[in-house]
């Protein structure tokens, strides 16, 4: 009986992978309406693993049900007010923390990655994927565990945001003036600035969502 039992596991572990993989890169969208069965297909499985897959991704929040219907999630103005609000405190520390503890390398990195980025303006989709290994090496530079079990939970939550905010060229200017703002901050080791410059970039990326949640609507 185990035998006929872990591989069952097995596939719907691979079902939840693939899915989530699938929301992060924009394919299953925020609002999208989708069938099991079209699912299914599209992962070339049984609807047994499947279904294991998508109780869990509802049980997390990525999907929630209209009748019958399985419906990627939408955040509404106040989730995202309240996400970018938990962002702006847990960026903010992250700065803080980074300016104290980061090694000379991840300072020089954090330089590095924002000297690539000028090269990527006018690549909204590289800047993109650019924007969040900035971040991650920022989280990184912090030292601490527990922070970043934290932002990595809020990570998941931004998967349901839609495409960034990095594709709009006016936004990805400013974002570039604010990531400077902060590696200047953590070189000069003033925790201090670096943490009221991540704030100021969170909160100007809030902005420019809700902007954009308010026109969709």
């Amino acid at each position: 009986m185990f035998a006929d039992v872990q591989p069952a596991r097995s596939l719907a572990g691979q079902a939840y992978a693939r899915l989530r993989a699938a929301i992060d890169a924009g394919e299953l969208r925020p609002g999208m309406r989708l069938r099991e069965e079209d699912l299914a297909a599209r992962l070339e499985m049984s609807r047994t693993p499947l279904r294991e897959a998508v109780r869990r991704l509802e049980a997390e929040g990525f999907f929630t049900r209209d009748s019958r219907t399985l419906v990627v999630m939408t955040l509404d103005h106040q989730a995202v007010s309240e996400l970018y609000a938990m962002r702006e405190v847990l960026e903010g520390t992250v700065a803080a923390f980074a300016a104290r503890h980061a090694s000379e390398g991840e300072v020089a990195l954090l330089r590095d990655l924002h000297g690539i980025e000028a090269g990527l303006l006018a690549c909204p989709q590289e800047l993109a994927r650019h924007n969040e290994r900035f971040h991650s090496t920022l989280y990184g530079a912090a030292h601490n565990r527990y922070l970043l079990k934290a932002l990595n939970a809020l990570r998941d939550a931004r998967a349901l945001l839609g495409s960034s905010t990095l594709l709009d060229s006016a936004r990805a200017a400013q974002a570039h003036a604010e990531h400077d703002a902060i590696v200047s901050a953590v070189e000069a080791r003033d925790p201090a600035k670096a943490e009221a410059a991540a704030r100021d970039h969170i909160r100007a990326a809030g902005r420019e969502r809700l902007r954009r949640l308010v026109q969709a609507g």
